[in-house]
């Protein structure tokens, strides 16, 4: 099962926000909120999760609505590994 902790975890050591991401909330704002998650950033959550739940991530699944917020990108893992 997916967590908001394991999400925000995840992008936590991608982004190197140290124990910042602990304060990760699922109405935190992601994209244009958090200077280090640019475009780059996001290839590199993306790869981190599937790697972490064995899934496949599509480029015409991503758009910018499910980097809104962290609780979108959990939705959005969530749905993708089932659970």
């Amino acid at each position: 099962m997916v967590t908001l902790q394991d999400i925000s975890q995840i992008i936590g050591e991608v982004l190197q926000l140290g124990s910042n991401a602990d304060n990760f909330d699922s109405d935190t704002p992601l994209l244009g909120s958090v200077p280090e998650f640019d475009s780059m950033a996001v290839v590199s959550v993306l790869t981190a999760v599937e790697d972490n739940y064995g899934i496949a991530i599509d480029d015409d699944e991503v758009s910018a609505e499910i980097f809104e917020t962290v609780g979108s990108f959990l939705e959005f893992v969530k749905e993708k590994a089932g659970g």
